[in-house]
């Protein structure tokens, strides 16, 4: 295997002695060649198994010409989006334009398209009529069947039917995408390709597909929202490897998306062969006179030890793509890649993550998940930790020690997230001083997200009492090792179920911790999450019970607002809310209140309003908090 990027030029192929590649891999983010960024992963599996890729980055999808400078590929095109759905990367929660693209070269916005794993495939489809097209990546992957798209606020159809493309390898695609080149380059053609787990492909008929679960049709889910809900929890319901059943998803009379089973866990030693592959551990350098890819600067000094979730939070589309399953790395592949990371000409001393989706699991739940699955029917965590659930921090404290004796490493932190109710139930508090003692760089981040237990429940996670166990219990032993150290909550407004009532509970929880958030997340609907299918049919698809939610716009901003109080820009959102709440007692001079009335000012009724998404006609939105309008006086 070759030390260098893969080709990015015909140039590069002739430094190889290449004449053609097996595989064109055209991605949406700009090129860097380290485990933490899937393309990457992908290539270099496939280069790994013989197979010779070339990447094209970010081509420009106005002209057919740029996805042509690697020429023909032998067996196919790979097709992702990026580390980012394009969506989630081009805009914020408001709908509004982001300004940065920390996946492009010096962080310019622009380099790539909206909903980029579509248009990159029907480009290709303009020139290569026959060419195979396999599209994965997270993108792919939680478009893979038909989902609500917050940006058009429409259901859409599996993104297979709209891109054209042959084939979807989703989740984490290492056994997938061997399994499709090792049948292409069998001769087996693209569309008999129907047998891989972990793959999703079009069929004009069920005859050959066995036992499938049928879900309603697209027009069923589109007319109801109700069978959209049922739809969902039917996906949910089968995203394991080992309980999963083959989904058939109805379009017409001859044509339906059929979603095999996902693909099994990766071994521990599969885990290592993957993270031991011949990266550069860096961006092209094709790239540095433009500024460099900004989002390699916090990964570049992270080890990633574990993947998957069984936390289960509603908003995480892990279960959708990773899984609930843990699978990780030994500690002898970790450490040998932190040995690397010393080694490199920057680095300083620090490494800045030992994680994963959540830092803290380093095994499965429980055992019966390596040979049954994960139970369909209740989470491990939520609403208490279950009974038979795995709780200890032994082994990732071990490794953890071992990375701290490594030389020239002065410091391990952990940023990628403690789910601090595991570590409360772990009646062993040894994880908890190491963590104060050697992990922390002065604040400590995770993830309450709220504080009312009705919004917390349908959240998926632990109930307030929990977090304040925790917060009482980490400053109990910070003070104990002498040490400063805060929490950083992160916090989420205008999640279904989150009233104006629950939001002000919110806000009077952060008065009396006397913590001011500089940033709020507003709940984002991102495809193939719980919330999301909350969000779009107002139901909760566990139970089918209606959910309240917040959707109008006006109503997201009192609730974020109401988060961020003390700023003094959100001054007339926050009377609004708490007018609009009846709770004025919280604009006075007490210390219970959250701000103090401006001088000079009548003090209005609130109008009362209607947050009804029905109710979408465009009116004024905002109504003065000094009083009446007054009529214009003719000079």
């Amino acid at each position: 295997m070759n030390l260098d990027f893969l080709p990015i030029s015909r140039d590069d192929m002739k430094k190889r002695g290449w004449e053609q590649l097996d595989f064109v891999y055209i991605i949406g983010d700009a090129y860097v060649d380290h485990p933490s960024f899937g393309p990457a992963i992908i290539s270099r599996v496939l280069e790994a198994h013989g197979y010779k890729v070339g990447i094209i980055s970010q081509p420009d999808w106005k002209k057919e010409s740029s996805i042509q400078i690697l020429g023909t590929p032998r067996l196919g095109f790979l097709v992702c989006g990026g580390n980012m759905d394009t969506m989630v990367n081009h805009y914020s929660v408001s709908k509004k334009r982001r300004s940065q693209d920390a996946y492009s070269p010096g962080g310019v916005i622009g380099k790539r398209p909206d909903r980029a794993t579509i248009v990159y495939c029907n480009l290709i489809r303009k020139v290569y009529k026959k060419t195979p097209v396999i599209i994965g990546g997270i993108e792919a992957s939680l478009r893979r069947l038909a989902h609500y798209d917050y940006w058009s606020d429409k259901v859409k159809r599996s993104i297979l039917l709209d891109s054209g493309a042959d084939l979807i390898s989703y989740g984490m695609g290492e056994h997938s995408i061997v399994e499709i080149a090792d049948a292409l380059q069998a001769g087996i053609d693209i569309f008999d390709i129907t047998f891989v787990k972990g793959t999703v492909y079009k069929a004009k008929n069920l005859e050959t597909v066995y036992e499938p679960v049928m879900l309603p049709s697209f027009d069923e889910i589109t007319a109801s929202r109700e069978q959209y809900a049922k739809s969902f929890y039917l996906q949910y319901i089968n995203t394991d490897p080992y309980t999963g059943k083959c989904l058939a998803e109805p379009y017409k009379e001859t044509e339906y998306i059929i979603q095999n089973p996902p693909s099994p866990p990766l071994s521990q030693q599969e885990m290592d062969d993957v993270y031991a592959l011949p990266y550069t551990r860096d961006y092209h350098p094709v790239y540095e006179p433009l500024g460099g890819i900004p989002a390699i600067s916090e990964l570049k000094y992270s080890l990633t030890s574990n993947r998957g979730c069984f936390g289960g939070c509603s908003f995480c589309a892990l279960t959708f793509h990773q899984g609930r399953i843990l699978q990780t790395r030994s500690h002898e592949s970790i450490v040998k890649e932190a040995v690397l990371l010393t080694e490199d000409k920057d680095f300083k001393g620090y490494i800045n993550d030992v994680g994963g989706p959540t830092a803290n699991f380093r095994h499965p739940s429980c055992e019966k998940q390596l040979s049954k699955g994960v139970c369909t029917n209740k989470q491990c965590l939520f609403p208490k930790p279950c009974k038979n659930l795995k709780i200890d921090h032994k082994d990732y404290l071990t490794l953890l020690r071992r990375l701290r004796n490594i030389p020239n490493v002065k410091k391990v932190f952990i940023r990628s997230g403690i789910r601090f109710d595991y570590l409360m139930a772990d009646k062993d508090a040894v994880f908890m001083r190491e963590l104060c003692e050697h992990h922390v760089s002065g604040q400590l981040r995770v993830a309450p997200e709220h504080i009312s237990d009705s919004v917390l429940q349908l959240m998926g996670k632990p109930e307030n009492a929990v977090y304040e166990s925790f917060r009482e219990a980490y400053k109990r032993v910070n003070e104990k090792v002498d040490k400063k150290q805060f929490i950083v909550p992160y916090l989420m407004s205008s999640h279904p179920g989150s009233t104006l009532k629950e939001a002000i509970a919110l806000a009077e929880y952060i008065r009396d911790l006397g913590y001011m958030p500089e940033q709020v997340q507003d709940f984002y609907p991102t495809p193939s999450t719980i919330s999301t299918c909350m969000y779009y049919t107002g139901l909760d698809p566990r139970t089918m019970q209606k959910v309240y939610v917040p959707k109008n716009p006006h109503e997201k901003r009192l609730q974020r607002a109401l988060i961020q109080y003390r700023d003094p820009k959100n001054y007339e959102l926050v009377v609004e809310a708490l007018r609009l709440a009846h709770r004025t007692d919280l604009i006075g001079f007490d210390k219970k209140c959250l701000i103090r009335p401006r001088k000079l000012e009548t003090q209005p009724k609130a109008e009362v309003r209607n947050f009804s998404d029905k109710n979408k006609k465009k009116k004024k939105t905002i109504r003065s908090t000094h009083g009446k309008p007054k009529k214009k006086q003719n000079k």
